[in-house]
């Protein structure tokens, strides 16, 4: 079969193999330390959520897939992934061949990434969504990592201002007590409704949406996506109630005005950069759906 009109390139087996490798490099700053933190049976109370919470295994993070459009040669191998076929001399991903399911998850990931692109990012949440998980509670999610300001501070910030959570996925690990405290009540049903640019979980989300769409979306892509996901995380973290000094973590006290502050300009910048990788995951979706 020849190449269809989709084809947009094509790589040598020389060049996709050096693709490949430098994606792996990149990948293994992060896969490697967690391989050994688990060997070490060493939790780690920021960086284990972008393995656990995200179900990526590492494995799969440091597969390298170019996306549609793309003609591979000397690549027989790729021929044992879904949406993969011969196209002349080589190998493509071609996306009526993937399974249904990539197609549906497309449309989603599509009208959810277009509607929260069209909104202006709020900024002022605070990522109280953290404080709100341990609100009231003598079981925090992060037993093991001592609240900076104790249970009683910790409850005193929730109680002094107000809680503007958006995302249903934070939303749904707060306390019983918080629960009512929150100005919305977030849903599965509601998440296109109301997602927005500003919020820190939709935009580490962009690298949960990048690898549903695997083996559809380009690596770099995805790489992309787990990078902006690992500084979002660390803010999220350092403004939450726990003390990561020992992790080696300053916090954003978000208790002042000076933190509030801090957190607001990081979180603008975080939408920002985020921003252009909404635009690419939407083409990506469109390239799987059409």
């Amino acid at each position: 079969m020849s190449a269809g009109p989709d084809v947009l390139s094509s790589l040598s087996g020389l060049r996709w193999r050096e693709a490949a490798q430098r994606h792996r490099e990149r990948m293994a700053v992060f896969t490697g330390p967690h391989r050994e933190r688990r060997r070490r049976r060493e939790p780690h109370p920021v960086m284990d959520f972008l393995f656990t919470y995200y179900s990526h295994k590492p494995v799969r993070l440091e597969q390298w897939d170019p996306g549609p459009g793309v003609v591979l040669h000397d690549a027989e191998e790729f021929l044992d992934r879904p949406g993969y076929r011969r196209d002349g001399v080589g190998v493509r991903f071609d996306p009526a061949c993937a399974p249904d399911r990539l197609r549906a998850t497309a449309e989603f990931v599509h009208g959810l990434l277009a509607a929260t692109l069209e909104r202006a990012p709020r900024l002022g949440c605070f990522g109280l969504h953290e404080w709100a998980m341990v609100y009231r509670t003598d079981a925090p999610r992060h037993g093991a990592v001592p609240l900076r300001l104790g249970a009683a501070g910790t409850d005193e910030v929730v109680e002094s201002m107000p809680v503007r959570c958006t995302h249903f996925d934070a939303y749904r690990f707060f306390t019983e007590s918080a629960a009512p405290r929150n100005a919305l009540t977030p849903t599965r049903e509601r998440q296109t409704e109301l997602e927005q640019p500003g919020c820190l979980h939709a935009n580490m989300d962009l690298y949960k949406w990048a690898y549903k769409l695997a083996p559809g979306c380009p690596s770099d892509l995805t790489a992309d996506c787990f990078e902006l996901a690992v500084d979002v995380r660390e803010l999220d973290m350092r403004a939450s109630p726990y003390d990561l000094a020992a992790h080696g973590y300053t916090p954003v006290r978000i208790e002042t005005p000076e933190g509030r502050a801090d957190y607001a300009r990081a979180q603008a910048g975080f939408a920002e950069r985020a921003a252009p990788l909404r635009r690419r995951l939407m083409a990506v979706c469109a390239s799987l759906t059409h």
